[in-house]
């Protein structure tokens, strides 16, 4: 037999006919590919260091949950009685358990940061102009859904973590107005965490969930490409960017990112097995019990203000997220991060605002501040909940103002700066929460 040797090069370029089974293979796989991808991407729209490979994470972490959490099912028990021995035997009789969980939960904690990440990204790139509208959404929407698989999967271990967590975490929900205590005795299943609440997030987790979130990220994938790509600077008026194939030089770097994550995780699985306490003890709460580790920073929110204003805030924040493509539709900025060398200044003055000035208004109003006291004769909606709420718009307000001013910053820019300031108080709220928040929640040092 002859056989005709080819470059790499050739033979990823080349579709082959499907004359063997080999060749049918090779053509489904690229026909697959190529239904996911363009034919032809931009040189500029792959390299690393303007999309970190973010998307690209998420989806192999996505995939990681989905194999790991379908081997977990053949073993776990949703009940009160068997769930947290189920882990045990789980951990300590079979085979690759101990591992398949630990994959399973850190591939879930890091998927939190990733998504995070992959939306400052994609804000900080303009990624939602040019009609990039609904992705936007699309995007806002799966991290919301990452937070809530990550809510319900934190309670099924049954542990005193676990249980607390989710005690805390649904008593924010009475804060809301008027809808609050449905809402949460609909989640709990009842007044308190108890087996209705456990067959309730075993449902959401491992079969609503999932189905939301296929349909969701097939959507998000499909719009990407309905969409022309992910968000690129727009070029000189002639100006010709260099377009490259698919196959193979964005596959490559996709099959190469997908094998260290996954290289990575395993390797983090084995010298760090996910965390099991003792059996859950609904009668002994631990101090202090600290709401999910990503919830943290709005628990330590809710320490210096009324929950209320806290609604509030919160509603703020997310509308300005929706409706950020309507307030700012300057496009030639697209693709360009913190949109010029002004939007990062701005951006830097912004985080450093939150850097400093959040650990001192927290230490103040642990040790010195106390605004019910300081002002008797008001509610405590106004002196603990208003003057706060106001105190942070007003905060705001100046950060985009000072922008404006000082630094000549254009409306895109600014805005730029208000997001930095917003998402760093959120980290340093989170970090302070989860590492300097000791018994009965006072401040300690973790060291």
């Amino acid at each position: 037999m002859n056989f005709s040797v080819k470059s790499w090069k050739e033979r990823l370029l080349y579709t082959p006919q499907p004359a063997d089974a080999r060749s049918r293979l090779r053509a489904v796989l690229d026909s697959l590919i190529l239904h996911l991808h363009p034919i032809r991407v931009p040189a500029p729209a792959i390299r690393f260091t303007y999309t970190w490979g973010l998307g690209g994470i998420a989806a192999v972490l996505v995939a990681l949950l989905g194999l790991t959490g379908v081997m977990l099912m053949f073993r776990y028990e949703p009940t009160v009685d068997r769930a947290y021995s189920s882990i045990q035997v789980l951990e300590a009789e079979v085979v690759f358990g101990s591992l398949i969980r630990a994959v399973h939960h850190w591939s879930a904690t890091l998927l939190v940061v990733v998504a995070f990440l992959h939306l400052v990204r994609v804000f900080l790139t303009g990624g939602f102009k040019q009609g990039r509208l609904v992705n936007w959404l699309i995007g806002i929407g799966l991290l919301l859904l990452v937070l809530l698989f990550n809510f319900t999967g934190y309670l099924l271990p049954w542990d005193q973590l676990a249980y607390w967590a989710m005690t805390v975490s649904t008593t924010m929900l009475h804060y809301i107005p008027w809808v609050g205590e449905t809402i949460s005795h609909l989640v709990l299943a009842g007044p308190e965490v108890g087996q209705g609440t456990l067959s309730n997030f075993y449902a959401l987790h491992v079969a609503l969930l999932p189905a939301v979130g296929a349909v969701a990220l097939g959507y998000h994938f499909w719009r990407v490409r309905k969409d022309g790509g992910i968000s690129q600077p727009v070029g000189q008026a002639g100006e010709q960017v260099e377009q490259v194939t698919t196959i193979p030089h964005l596959l490559r770097k996709e099959i190469a990112l997908a094998a260290l994550v996954i290289t990575a995780v395993f390797m983090w699985g084995m010298l760090m097995p996910a965390p099991l306490g003792e059996l859950a003890d609904p009668n002994h709460p631990p101090s202090p019990a600290k709401a999910a580790w990503y919830f943290v920073g709005l628990q330590e929110l809710l320490l210096h203000m009324d929950p209320l204003a806290f609604i509030v805030l919160a509603g703020v924040v997310l509308a300005g997220m929706v409706l950020l493509p309507r307030w700012d539709r300057r496009d030639e900025d697209i693709g360009v991060y913190f949109r010029s060398p002004v939007g990062r200044r701005a951006a830097f003055m912004g985080a450093a605002v939150s850097v400093y000035l959040v650990p001192a208004l927290v230490v103040a109003d642990e040790y010195w501040i106390n605004l019910p006291a300081m002002m008797p004769h008001w509610p405590v909606i106004i002196s603990n909940g208003l003057v706060p709420l106001l105190f942070i718009l007003a905060g705001l307000a100046l950060i985009y103002l000072v922008a404006r001013w000082a630094l000549k910053a254009n409306h895109s820019e600014a805005l730029v700066g208000v997001f930095a300031c917003v998402l760093v108080g959120l980290v340093v709220l989170t970090i302070i929460g989860n590492l300097f928040r000791g018994p009965s929640m006072a401040l300690i040092l973790p060291f």
